[in-house]
């Protein structure tokens, strides 16, 4: 078990999402930064959809009641334990009675804690993840708060026998997440209603550099930038649309469906992020800035298998050391 020492309300509990229950019109959710939350289970041998803690409101601190293992992953964030730093992106042990704790970032916007076995609350359409707004999943369909108490998962394994202290790992494009002016390069494909926006908006849409508002969070990333305009006025009935939809109101302000957006909705599309960098776009902060990129599809689908591979190819690194 550990104990929640410091947290932030929109710190919570998260997995890989709920992924069969968009026609209900529940949001997939789960965590923002998927490679950072299904590296970190990997790290400690748990499933690749355990559930852990995204941590987005810094400082944060947990005390452990028992002795346990444990990975933090996603944005570079100081991270010790006891006042001993702490590597991140390593699978380290945390005995009973010490103290993790992690600092404001030093880049990237979002935080995982796992820990092994995983985070042991309900099922909840599928899910462990929190669905904050309406209330369900996770820990009380809340954010953590200070004296909350969470259980953990039994490993499938013995501690001493599935972890060993110094193993990690370097995502391979963790290094390259930007481009020199420092904005956050998102890769696109043309939506339904790409050609319905004029030459001129649709030139401003890659060619601008567009800024995070503080209205964004897990629902959505508001942008502000130049207005986009439509070729002429479109009424849409209300379609399906999933995470890395961008949308554009009738203010030309476009708006980047994240994890708890919404399912369906009216307003025009013109691209959408491809499943690859939707972890970049999660470790992009309120104020920073976003450049699209579009690319062909094959890029995309290429893009998704190199992700794949690299996940495949640490596990059976992982799998070698542990025989």
């Amino acid at each position: 078990m550990i104990e929640i020492v410091i947290s932030g309300p929109l710190n919570t509990v998260q997995d890989s999402g709920r992924f069969a229950w968009l026609a209900a019109g529940v949001s997939i959710g789960g965590a923002m930064d998927r490679m950072a939350h299904e590296t970190g289970n990997l790290l400690l041998g748990n499933a690749h959809d355990a559930a852990a803690i995204e941590v987005q409101l810094f400082p944060f601190r947990l005390r452990a009641e028992a002795d346990t293992e444990v990975v933090v992953t996603g944005a570079a964030c100081a991270a010790s334990i006891d006042g001993v730093p702490l590597p991140t992106w390593f699978a380290v042990p945390l005995r009973k009675g010490q103290t993790l704790a992690l600092a404001q970032p030093r880049s990237g916007a979002r935080a995982y804690v796992a820990f092994r076995g995983g985070i042991d609350v309900p099922l909840v359409l599928g899910s462990r993840s929190t669905d904050a707004r309406r209330g369900f999943g996770g820990f009380g369909g809340r954010g953590l708060s200070r004296g909350d108490r969470l259980c953990l998962e039994p490993p499938s394994v013995a501690l001493d026998a599935g972890c060993r202290a110094g193993l990690g790992a370097v995502p391979p494009e963790r290094s390259r997440t930007s481009d020199a002016g420092g904005a956050s390069v998102l890769r696109v494909l043309p939506a339904a209603e790409h050609d319905d926006f004029t030459e001129g908006a649709r030139d401003a849409f890659v060619s601008s550099d567009w800024t995070v508002t503080a209205e964004a969070n897990r629902m959505g990333y508001h942008l502000s930038g130049p207005a986009l305009i439509l070729r002429r006025p479109l009424e849409l009935f209300s379609h399906g649309i999933v995470p890395g939809t961008i949308q554009v109101p009738p203010a030309g302000q476009p708006i980047i469906q994240a994890a708890d957006g919404n399912t369906c909705g009216g307003y025009p599309k013109i691209a959408t992020v491809i499943e690859a960098d939707l972890w970049r776009l999660a470790q992009t902060s309120a104020g920073g800035t976003i450049r699209f990129e579009v690319v062909s599809e094959d890029t995309a689908v290429d893009a998704l298998r190199t992700q794949a591979r690299w996940v495949a190819d640490l596990a059976a690194q992982k799998a070698a050391l542990e025989r």
